[in-house]
């Protein structure tokens, strides 16, 4: 299956299972705006022998479960139980024995921070494996990111993949209007090698990944918040809001005719 077929269903499924939990914690906008993101990075540049993946942005965790799934690391019976009581997989991603999850994200701004100890264990242990993790750019205005930004360039932890979901927005309104950041400058003056990209483009979303191999580097992708769905994007009512069920349908309608 293409990459573009795979990312329709992540999309199908954030919103059927939106729908189906009727759960304010599904934070279906944000999910939706890195799809193609996790789409590629799972069924195109994973190995899941080797590498991690980390989820900063851990209230996208429905897109994450969704682009497991896709991947084959996950069952649709597994997928199917978001939200179940007492399960593995709750709105925002836990860690478990069963559920392939490498990091319990949650509190935001320290996913990064958690990438670093994986990425800096395998260079001592000599092991393969890269480390991918993946940042709203709303908890760049945690300061811990920035303490794992030095960490990173003072040991050369050429084995992280940082890709940023830069969708201009956060659970507050526009990231501009909170704290304005020129991220591309800031991550240079860091030290970092900095690529730009299309975070709704699977093509330019992996060259981008594949040029930051054996470098320190930042994937800025620019996206768009609830992408796919006209009412929900650059809507940040759906960073919260509840599915109901017409609104499910119409939504539905518009990525499958997307």
């Amino acid at each position: 299956m293409d990459l573009k077929s795979i990312s329709k269903n992540i999309r199908l499924n954030i919103l059927r299972l939106a729908n189906k939990s009727k759960f304010v914690g599904a934070h279906i906008a944000p999910s939706l705006s890195i799809v193609e993101i996790l789409s590629t990075i799972f069924c195109s540049c994973f190995d899941i022998n080797n590498d991690k993946f980390v989820l900063s942005k851990g209230h996208a965790g429905l897109a994450y479960y969704c682009a497991l799934k896709e991947a084959g690391i996950i069952t649709e019976s597994q997928l199917n139980s978001f939200e179940d009581n007492g399960g593995d997989f709750p709105g925002q991603p836990t860690k478990t024995e069963s559920n392939n999850i490498d990091y319990a994200s949650g509190s935001l701004g320290l996913g990064l921070s958690y990438a670093c100890g994986l990425a800096m264990s395998k260079k001592i242990k000599n092991e393969k494996g890269k480390i991918y993790v993946l940042l709203g750019n709303g908890e760049l205005d945690e300061g811990s990111n920035y303490e794992s930004l030095m960490f990173i360039i003072a040991h050369n932890l050429d084995n992280i993949i940082v890709i940023v979901d830069d969708n201009k927005m956060q659970s507050d309104g526009n990231t501009d209007n909170i704290l304005k950041l020129n991220l591309k400058n800031v991550m240079q003056g860091f030290g970092f090698y900095v690529l730009e990209c299309n975070g709704h483009s699977e093509i330019e979303i992996e060259n981008a990944i594949k040029k930051s191999f054996e470098k320190c580097s930042i994937v800025i992708a620019n996206t768009i918040k609830g992408k796919g769905v006209s009412f929900m994007e650059n809507n940040n009512d759906w960073h919260h809001a509840i599915l109901n069920d017409e609104q499910y349908q119409k939504a539905k309608e518009e990525v499958l005719n997307g």
